[in-house]
Parts: C-alpha cells; sequence; structure tokens
C-alpha cells in the first residue's frame, strides 16, 4: 500500500474560454503543464467547454490553488468546473 506522502488526489477541469482566446489560453496552460504536479494532461474539445485538463497535486488544496491561481488568472479563461476524481 502506497503511503499517504505519495497519494496524488486527481481532477478534470472543464474549461471555457472567450471568443478569440482559444489559442492564447492554450499557450498559457502549457506553461502549467509540469508533470506529476499540475497539469498533467490537456485536451481541447468541442461542446460547452473549449478544454479539459487532467490536473494532480497531493491535496485538494493544492488542486484549489492550481484551478484558482493558475488556470483562472489566464487570459482568455472565462469559467471552470473542476470534478475531482474520487474512489466506488
Amino acid at each position: 500500500m502506497p503511503s499517504k506522502s505519495r497519494a496524488k488526489t486527481r481532477a478534470y477541469v472543464l474549461i471555457e474560454t472567450s471568443a478569440g482566446k482559444t489559442k492564447a489560453v492554450k499557450t498559457g496552460l502549457t506553461k502549467l503543464k509540469v508533470g506529476a504536479k499540475g497539469i498533467v494532461n490537456l485536451d481541447a474539445v468541442t461542446g460547452p467547454y473549449d478544454f479539459i485538463a487532467v490536473v494532480e497535486g497531493a491535496t485538494i488544496d493544492a488542486i484549489g490553488q492550481l484551478v484558482t491561481d493558475g488556470i483562472g488568472m489566464i487570459d482568455g479563461v472565462t469559467r471552470t468546473t473542476t470534478c475531482v476524481a474520487v474512489s466506488v
């Protein structure tokens, strides 16, 4: 069983952008892509959202900080919805 210090919290962040800002937002999101902690995968998608980012952090608070202080501060991001992954 892995120790709690190595446990990661995973979430899916649904990201909406303002018109004409999608490419600039992608550039900003790519800069946040730091591997094991932060954005671990980023996909542009069709539908009501423009991107879905898979993020990981040590805690829910770390993910919250990434979303509010990182993703949410990128010029052109108009809304995020964070879905924390749970075990069932």
